[in-house]
Formats: structure tokens, C-alpha cells, sequence
């Protein structure tokens, strides 16, 4: 079962899965949304007694959620970064948006957002005053849709681009 934070890491995680070939399904592996960071102890805690084999994705800023809920699993004390991928928990820098939005380049991004009409509202955005003058790829991370632009963004990418955490991730399960 792979825990992750929200339905756009959901929709990403299987998109992946799907371009690679791969029913998660089939494999017996769910991706289940928690709801937030936040939310990652309980679970842990829950299907940790029912034995169920665990991964998980999380954004940079919710990492120490998941490294207190793994260490209070009892599957680790101090657990680093290393130790957290070791368990099959990777961590996004800063979110799984911006890593794929570095991935694969403001122009290319762009390009999806044209292919879905929605330029002129991305454009709209970058006028207000608070967002004129700053890079196009901390502009998109602001504005994206998730749920809509998860699995157009993964659809998007060349093998050789997949963000780390997502790779490593589904190599892990």
C-alpha cells in the first residue's frame, strides 16, 4: 500500500504506474490519499498491525510527519532522509508539483496548460501585482490545478525525467 497526501499524488502516482506498463491494482498495490501529512500516524499505526507492506510520498515540508509516525512504528529511532527511502517513504522537494514542474521546464508545462485552453487564465495570474516579476516556474507552482495537471504533467514526461521520489517510489513497490 502506498500512503501519499492527497488525490493529486494519487492520480501521479498511478499515471506512472499506467505509462510504465504497470497495473497497481493487479500488483495487490493500492495508493491511497490520507488526507495530509498529519493524518500519516494513524494509519501507520493501523495497517502496521494488520501487517500490510507500506511506501509513502510526502512533501519536504510534511517529512517530519512521516519520520515520527515511521519512528513510532518502531521502524527506526533518528531516521534520516536515507533511512525513510530504505522503508520505501520518499520525500518530495518542495512538493510533487515542483518537482515536476522542474522536471520538465516551464515551457513545457506551458505547453500542457495551452493544450488544456487554460493559457489565458495561467496569463491572467502572472498580471496580478504580487506575481509580476517572478520566475515562470514559481508562477506555475502557484496557480496549477493539481487534481487536474497530476496525471497531464506525468503523461508529459520522458522516461529520463521522472522526479526521483516518484521513481524511486514505484521501483520500490
Amino acid at each position: 500500500m502506498i500512503l501519499v497526501e492527497g488525490t493529486s499524488d494519487r492520480l501521479a502516482v498511478e499515471t506512472l504506474a499506467r505509462c510504465r506498463g504497470r497495473d497497481l491494482a493487479e500488483e495487490g498495490v493500492s495508493v491511497v490519499p490520507i488526507g495530509g501529512a498529519q493524518a500519516i500516524g494513524s494509519f501507520v499505526e493501523r495497517l502496521g498491525r494488520q501487517d500490510v507492506r507500506l511506501a509513502g510520498l510526502c512533501d519536504e515540508g510534511e517529512e517530519r510527519h512521516f519520520r515520527r509516525a515511521l519512528e513510532r512504528a518502531g521502524l527506526g529511532d533518528d531516521l534520516t532522509r536515507a533511512d525513510m527511502e530504505s522503508l520505501g517513504f520518499y520525500v518530495c522537494v518542495a512538493d510533487l508539483e515542483d518537482e515536476l514542474i522542474r522536471a520538465l521546464g516551464a515551457d513545457a508545462v506551458l505547453r500542457v496548460v495551452e493544450e488544456q485552453g487554460a493559457l489565458s487564465s495561467f496569463r491572467t495570474m502572472q498580471k496580478q501585482p504580487e506575481w509580476r516579476g517572478r520566475r515562470t516556474d514559481e508562477q506555475l507552482r502557484r496557480w496549477i490545478p493539481k487534481i487536474r495537471y497530476a496525471s497531464l504533467l506525468v503523461e508529459a514526461l520522458a522516461p529520463d525525467q521522472v522526479p526521483r521520489p516518484l521513481d524511486r517510489l514505484l521501483d520500490h513497490v
